[in-house]
């Protein structure tokens, strides 16, 4: 059975606050960078927050996290009564 790092991505990114790019995260993680960035593709709580341009090379995106907000909660039962 293949390891998720999606867990550990997360942690890496909520501990750098201004994002990581899938070269930094694969060198944190031990794992190749295509895993890295094929994880990424499929969270739904991490985006690009900016591109990173760099001489002679293609821009690299830096990804962050976010926390995603509590549930709503529920709400009371209609006719009760607060008392």
């Amino acid at each position: 059975m293949k390891h998720s790092n999606h867990t550990d991505i997360r942690a890496h990114l909520r501990a750098s606050l201004d994002g990581l790019g899938v070269a930094e995260l694969a060198k944190r993680l031990g794992v190749p960078a295509p895993s890295v960035l094929k994880a990424l593709k499929f969270m739904p709580d991490v985006y690009i927050d900016r591109w990173v341009e760099r001489y002679h090379r293609p821009p690299h995106a830096i990804w962050c996290s976010i926390l995603p907000p509590k549930n709503c909660p529920k709400p009371e039962p209609k006719g009760k009564t607060n008392e």
